[in-house]
């Protein structure tokens, strides 16, 4: 394989790192060698002349030798497995577009279920869960949102918003505690008939004092904020814009449809 190929980028990296740390391609095949021997799988183990090779992109390397690099640079292993442009962070995504036939069950890594997200306790006595609004904005008093707490979430391309516990506007279709995915592109109301109340776009607005999500309409200068019939709440009207504004629609929703047993049991 000609030093051309994408390996060659990927090569350099690998490289760096090597650098980074002050080691020779002898030293890395000697540090490979004590690797094989804990994992008791030859695999593992690198020579001097293959580590040349991989560096100018001659070929790409196998998942245990690229782990014995990982281990020996210091670097994560899905760092050393992006070089290569496979970003393991976004196997839930990638997942998405493929529009498997049959319902299958999905579930987290074994590294994923090890890893635990601690909030500061002034964080968490200041985030109001009874109270719909915007994520980014229920962490705002930490100095970055906390991605890795909701990884699989698009940031770059949309917003995300939270249903509080006490807002039952929209159930059951929006159950309290709820994620949803927000088009901000989507921001003029639609109007018009439905052939159910599924297909009827449900918005998520910005009034003065807080957040809602509903059906909308518009009615000469007053937006009309309508609440699913099964929730029992009232229509509120509220000036427009002047008092609301369209965060955009919603296009996705993660939600809870029964009570754990932990919570049944207490």
């Amino acid at each position: 394989m000609l030093s051309s190929t994408p390996h060659a980028e990927a090569g350099k990296r690998l490289k760096a790192e090597r650098l980074r740390v002050r080691l020779s391609t002898r030293e890395v095949a000697q540090f490979s060698q004590k690797i094989a021997k804990l994992k008791n799988n030859p695999e593992y183990s690198i020579s001097h002349a293959w580590l040349t090779e991989v560096e100018s992109g001659k070929f790409m390397p196998g998942i245990f030798r690229l782990r014995s690099l990982s281990l020996i640079y210091g670097v994560p292993f899905d760092e050393i497995l992006e070089f290569y442009g496979v970003d393991v962070r976004d196997a839930g995504k990638d997942q998405l577009p493929l529009g498997l036939p049959r319902t299958c069950l999905l579930g987290p890594t074994r590294e994923e279920t090890r890893q635990t997200i601690l909030a500061p306790i002034e964080l968490r006595a200041k985030v109001q869960l009874e109270r719909t609004n915007l994520v980014s904005r229920m962490f705002e008093s930490w100095g970055e949102v906390p991605v890795e707490l909701l990884r699989q979430l698009d940031w770059k391309h949309s917003l995300y918003g939270y249903i509080g516990l006490k807002d039952f506007t929209m159930y059951p279709f929006l159950r309290p505690g709820s994620f949803v995915e927000i088009d901000g592109r989507q921001k003029k109301i639609k109007a018009g008939t439905w052939q159910d109340e599924f297909d009827r776009p449900i918005y998520f607005v910005e009034l003065r004092d807080c957040y809602v999500c509903s059906w909308c309409e518009l009615d000469a200068g007053h937006l009309i904020l309508v609440p699913c019939p099964h929730s029992r709440r009232q229509i509120r009207q509220v000036r427009y814009p002047g008092d609301a504004d369209i965060v955009g629609r919603v296009t996705a929703v993660t939600m809870r449809i029964a009570t754990p047993q932990d919570e049944l049991t207490k």
